[in-house]
C-alpha cells in the first residue's frame, strides 16, 4: 500500500507540473475510444452477415447518444463541482497569503522592536559555541555575525556580580565587561531552550546594558553613605559642642546656685537669679537641639514600662506651678477616674511632650491659667491629653506652620517671647513615633487647646492608689475665684458624688452657710487672705471640715501663731493632687490644721536620705580637669557633709585610688569626668575594675560626670563598669538625689 501510494503521489505531482501533456493524453484516449466504437459499429452494420435492421440501428444509435449525453452531463457536473472547489481553494489560498503577509509583517516589527531595544541575545550549544548572535551583540563585540557564529567568543569580564537562581531555572547575574566603548555593566538572564524537536538544548543568554542604572545606584549608595557620615559627624559635633557648652554652663549654674545660698543684698540676689535663670535657659536650648538631632537621625528609642498616669500628670503640674504662679497664672491638672491607674508606655517621652506644651501655654498666657486634662480617647486603649490655656491664641493660617522646624506663628511672637521654634516639631515627631497624633484648636485672643492622643494600654499590675471618698448626698461649698483650678475641683467633687456649690463672692458664701449643713467648705486664698480667714471663722458652726487652698508662695506668707487660732481644719497646696483632696475630705472632722510654720520646716531636705550619715559623710574622689567644675563639685559635696579629694586627670585619679586602697581607707565613691587629658574617664574606670576583679570586698562606686547625652556615650559608661552618670550642668538637688539613690542601692552609709 505504501508503494502504491507513493506511485500515485508521483503521478499527481507529474500531472500538476505538466498540465498540457495530461490534456493531450486524455484527449487522445477519448478520441480513440469514440472513433473505434463508431467505426466498429458502422463496419459491423454493413457486413453481409450483420442482419442489418434500420430500426435496431436507430435504437442503437439513440442508445449510444443517450449514453454520450449522460457522460457529458456527468462531466459537466463534475467540472462545475471542481470549479467551486477550486474557487474555495483559491479563497483559502488568498486568506493564507494574507495571513502569511501579516505574519511576516509581525515578524519584521518584532525583529525591529527587538533589535531597537539593544538587548544582547546569543545562543550557545552545550560546548559553548555560538549558534546565533543578534546585531546588538555583534555591534558591541565589533565583529560580524558570520565571524561569531561557530566560535566560542566571550567578552573580557572585569568584575563579576552576584548570581541568583530563579524558580524557573533561569540564572541572573551582572557582569562588568570591557568593550570598545569602555567598561559596561551587563545584566544577563540565562536559561536552556530547545529550538527544534530532536535537537539538543541550547543556552540562551539575554543581556541588557545597565551601566547607567548601576552607576546611579552606586552614586546613590555613595551619597547615602556620605549623608550618614555627615549625620554621624553632625551628631558628634553636637555632642562635642554640647560638652563644650555644658562644661562652662555647669560652672555658671552651679556657682550661681551656691552664690544664691550665701548672704546677698537684694540687688545682688536679683543679678545672681538672672544669671542662674539664663544658664538654665541655655541648658533647655541645648536639650532641644540635641533632641532634634536625635529625631532627625532616627535614634529616638521608646520604652514600654508601666508607670502611674495620675502621678505623672500631677508631677508635671507641680513642676511648672512656680513658673505659672510667678506670672500670676493658675495651673491645674485633672485625670479622669475612668482611666487605669497604671499604663504601659514611655513615661519620659510623654513627660517631655507635655512639659513642652504646658511650658508654651504658660509662656504665651498673660492672664487666666493652664489646665492639663486627661480623658479616655476615641479608640480602645487610647488616652487624650488636653492642654488648654487662656493665652494669645494662634491664627488659623499659622496653626499648621507652627509644627514645622524653626517656625513660629509670626515674627512678632518670636521677638516678644523668644524660642527656637523646635519644641512643637520635636513633640509632634515624638507623638507620631508613639503611634499617636497631636491636634490644635485655637482662636486669637481666646486661647488654645492642644490635644495629644496616644495609645497606652493598661498595665497588668494593680498599683496602690487612693480610695475616692463617697460624697453621695454630701454638700460641699467651694469658694474660689472663677478659675481653672476651681472648675476642675468642682468637676472632681461631682464625680465623687458631692453636691457642689461653687461661689466666687465671700459675702454670698457667708450668706449661704446657714441654709444647710455642709460636709466641707473649701476656701481658695485667692479671694484675699483676710476674707478667706473671716469666712473660715464664720463656717465653724456649719461645716465639719474647713479647708484652705493656697500656693507654696502664699504658704510662707500665712501668719498663724498657733494651730488653736486657725479657723481651718486642713489645708491643700495648689495645684491640688487628687489623693490629697480625697485624704482631706475623708479625715475625721474638727481636726485642727497643724502649724504651717512647722510644716514648712519639715519640708527641708533630709540630708540623711541624700547619703549623709550622722557624724560621717562619704569619702569621695573627684576626677575633673576643669578647675571651675572641680571647685563646684568640692563645694557641693562639702556642703552635703562629704570628704572630697580632687584630681585633674585619669592618671592622678588612679594613683589616688590605689593609695587610698593601700592605706586601708578606700574611697566610697568616685565621680569620674569622661573627657580628661592623658587618661580619660572610660579607660580609668576600666583599669580600676580590672584591679578590683577577683578581689574580695565591695567594689568602689563610680558615677560618670558627663556633658554628653548621646545614648552611645551612656552605654560606653556602663560597659566600662560605671554605676551611673550625672549630666552637666549639675546642681545640689541632682547631686543629693544621685547620692541618695546610690546609697539606697549599695548601702554605702550604714
Amino acid at each position: 500500500m505504501g508503494q502504491l501510494f507513493r506511485i500515485k503521489l508521483r503521478i499527481r505531482r507529474f500531472t500538476r507540473r505538466h498540465p498540457w501533456l495530461t490534456f493531450a493524453g486524455r484527449s487522445f484516449v477519448i478520441f480513440s475510444a469514440a472513433f473505434g466504437g463508431a467505426y466498429g459499429f458502422f463496419a459491423g452494420s454493413k457486413a453481409e452477415q450483420s442482419g442489418y435492421d434500420p430500426h435496431a440501428f436507430a435504437m442503437g444509435a439513440s442508445f449510444l447518444f443517450a449514453i454520450a449525453c449522460v457522460a457529458l452531463a456527468t462531466l459537466s457536473f463534475r467540472l462545475r463541482w471542481m470549479r467551486q472547489k477550486l474557487r474555495k481553494i483559491a479563497l483559502h489560498n488568498e486568506a493564507l497569503a494574507d495571513r502569511n503577509w501579516e505574519l511576516q509583517e509581525a515578524e519584521q516589527r518584532a525583529r525591529s522592536l527587538f533589535e531597537s531595544q539593544g538587548d544582547l541575545v546569543v545562543l550557545r550549544n552545550l560546548e559553548g559555541t555560538l549558534t546565533f548572535a543578534n546585531d546588538a551583540y555583534c555591534e558591541l563585540a565589533e565583529r560580524p555575525q558570520s565571524a561569531l557564529v561557530g566560535s566560542k567568543f566571550t567578552f573580557n569580564v572585569l568584575e563579576q556580580g552576584k548570581t541568583a537562581l530563579l524558580a524557573d531555572g533561569t540564572t541572573i547575574h551582572d557582569q562588568k565587561i570591557a568593550s570598545p566603548l569602555g567598561a559596561r555593566w551587563i545584566a544577563w538572564r540565562e536559561g536552556l531552550v530547545r529550538s527544534d524537536a530532536g535537537q539538543p538544548a541550547e543556552m540562551r543568554c539575554v543581556g541588557r546594558d545597565v551601566t547607567d542604572r548601576t552607576e546611579a545606584e552606586r552614586a546613590l549608595t555613595e551619597a547615602r553613605d556620605q549623608a550618614q557620615a555627615a549625620n554621624r559627624a553632625k551628631s558628634r559635633f553636637l555632642a562635642m559642642a554640647s560638652h563644650e557648652i555644658r562644661t562652662p554652663l555647669n560652672g555658671i549654674v552651679g556657682m550661681t546656685g551656691l552664690l544664691l545660698e550665701t548672704p546677698l543684698t537684694q540687688e545682688q540676689m536679683t543679678y545672681a537669679k538672672a544669671a542662674n535663670t539664663s544658664g538654665h535657659a541655655l541648658v533647655a536650648l541645648i536639650e532641644e537641639l540635641l533632641d532634634y538631632s536625635k529625631i532627625e537621625a532616627g535614634k529616638i528609642d521608646l520604652e514600654n514600662r508601666p508607670f502611674a498616669l495620675a502621678a505623672l500628670i500631677e508631677d508635671i503640674a507641680e513642676l511648672l506651678a512656680p513658673r505659672a504662679q510667678a506670672r500670676k497664672l493658675e495651673i491645674a491638672a485633672f485625670v479622669d477616674e475612668r482611666l487605669p491607674m497604671e499604663v504601659v508606655g514611655d513615661a519620659a517621652r510623654l513627660r517631655q511632650v507635655l512639659l513642652n506644651l504646658a511650658g508654651n501655654a504658660i509662656k504665651f498666657t498673660e492672664s487666666g491659667g493652664v489646665a492639663l486634662i486627661v480623658e479616655p480617647g476615641i479608640w480602645p486603649n487610647e488616652i487624650s491629653f488636653l492642654m488648654r490655656d487662656t493665652g494669645i491664641g494662634i491664627a488659623a493660617e499659622a496653626q499648621e506652620r507652627i509644627f514645622r522646624e524653626f517656625e513660629q506663628a509670626d515674627e512678632r511672637i518670636g521677638r516678644n517671647y523668644g524660642g527656637t521654634g523646635l519644641g512643637l516639631s520635636i513633640s509632634e515627631r515624638i507623638v507620631k513615633r508613639m503611634g499617636g497624633r497631636i491636634t490644635l484648636e485655637s482662636k486669637p485672643g481666646v486661647g488654645s487647646t492642644f490635644e495629644v492622643s496616644v495609645p497606652l494600654a493598661a498595665s497588668g499590675a494593680a498599683p496602690c492608689s487612693f480610695t475616692a471618698p463617697d460624697l453621695s448626698g454630701q454638700s460641699i461649698m467651694l469658694v474660689a475665684p472663677q478659675s481653672i483650678e476651681s472648675s476642675l475641683v468642682a468637676r472632681r467633687l461631682q464625680r465623687w458624688g458631692g453636691q457642689t456649690c461653687e461661689i466666687s463672692d465671700p459675702e454670698v458664701a457667708r450668706a449661704l452657710l446657714p441654709e444647710r449643713t455642709w460636709h466641707a467648705v473649701l476656701i481658695d486664698r485667692g479671694i484675699e487672705a483676710a476674707a478667706a480667714e473671716a469666712l473660715g471663722e464664720a463656717a465653724r458652726g456649719y461645716a465639719a471640715q474647713r479647708i484652705v487652698m493656697f500656693t507654696p508662695a502664699e504658704r510662707h506668707e500665712l501668719q498663724l501663731s498657733s494651730a488653736a487660732a486657725s479657723p481651718f481644719t486642713g489645708y491643700l497646696i495648689k495645684p491640688l493632687r487628687a489623693a490629697s483632696l480625697a485624704a482631706r475630705l475623708s479625715a475625721e472632722p474638727e481636726v485642727r490644721a497643724p502649724n504651717l510654720a512647722a510644716d514648712a520646716a519639715s519640708d527641708a531636705p533630709d540630708l540623711t536620705a541624700a547619703g549623709i550619715a550622722p557624724g560621717r559623710g562619704l569619702s569621695v574622689l573627684v576626677a575633673e580637669d576643669n578647675e571651675i567644675n572641680a571647685l563646684l563639685m568640692r563645694s557641693l559635696l562639702t556642703r552635703l557633709g562629704h570628704q572630697v579629694v580632687v584630681t585633674t586627670n585619669g592618671e592622678q585619679a588612679m594613683e589616688s585610688w590605689l593609695a587610698a586602697k593601700s592605706a586601708g581607707a578606700p574611697y566610697d565613691l568616685v565621680l569620674m569626668d569622661i573627657q580628661m587629658p592623658q587618661l580619660d574617664g572610660i579607660e580609668t574606670t576600666k583599669r580600676i575594675r580590672s584591679l578590683e576583679a577577683g578581689q574580695p570586698g565591695r567594689r568602689t562606686a563610680i558615677l560618670a560626670l558627663t556633658a554628653n547625652t548621646l545614648v552611645e556615650d551612656r552605654y560606653a559608661c556602663f560597659e566600662a563598669g560605671m554605676d551611673g552618670f550625672l549630666i552637666k550642668p549639675l546642681d545640689r538637688e541632682k547631686l543629693a538625689e544621685a547620692l541618695a539613690n546610690l546609697a539606697a542601692s549599695r548601702h554605702l552609709v550604714a
